[in-house]
């Protein structure tokens, strides 16, 4: 019996080439395709026992060409989907239309050996393919060490039934974790329910957490809706008392009654809760409870903002770009190496939300393939207000004079409450001449008085 035959679909001449040494090497045939016509003129030519398939092609990309397969029943054998950037739309749809896993790039050798040798063993078989294909998919993207380390954890976590709460700034893709979490857990065939906890008011919480029954109809809740699968609960510090309190007693006893029923409904949705990084302070201010948060924090998760893991902001880039080209149509264009550089050093105090629109708003803006970084300074010159944390500042934007200014005083006036208010112990604590130091702190217009009473 002659060796598998592998169909190689790439335009990246030196992917396709890496693949046929990689293949050849363990005995199979190898056929490699720059793009959709030369793929298809093997597929005339051939039977082929696998095909490895590209998403992002210019011609024609992977999907559109997986589905002409698959719609002219043309799809005999099991097909790979190879990708840098995918989207849930993506995944859905190459599930749909027969592909049989997803391996990403960079190409893990090891991991294209085991999926090639898998994909062939299942002779077409193509039932676990939405198991195995959305998680990688609904991965967050990044290769730094941090978003490595937030990944592991998400993975060991979805292993578990825990509640899960997951703090973070607004915009640092905490859904996108609750997804990815989701989508690895053994819940993942069921529903994922988000419910916005700004939406719940203290007259209808019972109604949309518990669900009621009236005249014998029966409308379900939040914690029903979610039965089986995972009830995510945004921005949890939004819930006012009352509704803290419902969804406390549901979830501590683990039953409840629908409004106005009479029968218990079991508890049989896990939780995961995100809320702000300051919410210690809200529970403190007697504005969310602290039994509540304790509940929901079996496991926790903190995500962090961008600016933790700026390494990776130019392959989210790249992601967006493709993602956005992809999802709505936008024109295609690259980002420069010193717009990216620039990007980088810039603070996102709206974290990968912010990427994300600024994205969007310069695909929609420019006529050129590259964004220069004199698009990106224009872009970014307005989105910078004097009144956000030192850390959330673009201090590049500013003159050297008035960077320096801005971090002088945000650094001083810090150290000042560390040394409740005392300038004597500053100076020390700062390296600088007790004079010296009056002098600066009134240049920067520091009221070292309102800390508490000078030394």
């Amino acid at each position: 019996m002659s060796n598998p035959h592998v169909l190689v679909v790439d335009d990246e001449e030196d992917i396709r080439a890496l693949i046929k040494d990689i293949l050849a090497d363990e005995s199979y045939g190898v056929t490699v395709a720059a793009n959709a016509a030369e793929a298809r003129s093997a597929r005339a030519n051939r039977r082929f026992d696998l095909i490895l398939l590209d998403i992002w092609m210019p011609d024609t990309d992977g999907i559109t060409l997986l589905r002409e397969w698959s719609d002219g029943g043309e799809l005999n054998c099991p097909v790979v989907i190879m990708s840098g950037h995918g989207t849930v739309d993506t995944a859905v749809e190459a599930t749909r239309l027969g592909a049989f896993d997803f391996v990403e790039k960079p190409l893990s050798l090891a991991k294209l050996l085991r999926t090639v040798e898998a994909a062939l063993e299942s002779a077409g078989k193509q039932s676990r393919a939405a198991r195995k294909l959305l998680p990688s998919l609904l991965a967050p993207v990044g290769r730094s060490a941090l978003m490595q380390g937030l990944r592991e954890r998400v993975q060991q976590y979805a292993r578990h039934e825990g509640t899960v709460l997951m703090s973070g700034e607004p915009g640092t893709g905490r859904g996108a974790f609750a997804r990815y979490l989701h989508g690895l857990s053994s819940r993942a065939d069921e529903p994922l329910t988000t419910l916005s906890a700004a939406s719940i008011t203290e007259a209808n919480c019972e109604e949309q957490l518990l669900g009621s029954e009236r005249n014998g109809e029966v409308s379900v809740g939040a914690l029903e809706r979610a039965s089986g699968g995972t009830l995510v609960i945004d921005e949890l510090s939004d819930l006012g008392l009352t509704a803290q309190k419902v969804l406390f007693g549901a979830l501590e006893s683990g039953r409840f009654t629908r409004n106005g029923g009479t029968v218990p409904v079991n508890v049989d949705a896990r939780i995961v809760a995100t809320v702000g990084p300051e919410y210690e302070a809200r529970i403190v201010a007697g504005e969310l409870r602290r039994d509540l948060v304790s509940l929901l924090s079996e496991l926790s998760l903190r995500i962090p903002p961008l600016r933790e893991y700026a390494e990776d902001v130019p392959e989210l880039l790249t992601y967006y770009v493709d993602k956005l080209v992809d999802a709505e149509g936008l024109t295609f264009r690259r980002f420069s190496v010193a717009a990216q550089n620039r990007l980088r050093n810039y603070p996102w105090p709206d974290n990968v939300r912010e990427l994300k629109n600024l994205v969007r708003r310069l695909l929609l803006s420019g006529s050129s393939e590259d964004i220069t970084l004199d698009e990106v300074e224009a872009e970014i010159s307005a989105t910078n207000p004097a009144d956000e944390p030192l850390v959330k500042q673009d201090l590049l934007a500013l003159p050297l004079r008035e960077a320096r200014e801005q971090f002088e005083r945000a650094y001083l006036q810090q150290q000042l409450v560390l040394c409740g208010g005392k300038v004597g112990q500053l100076a020390k604590r700062v390296g600088m001449e007790r004079t010296h130091l009056y002098r600066k702190l009134r240049s920067l217009g520091v009221d070292f008085k309102s800390v508490t009473g000078d030394d």
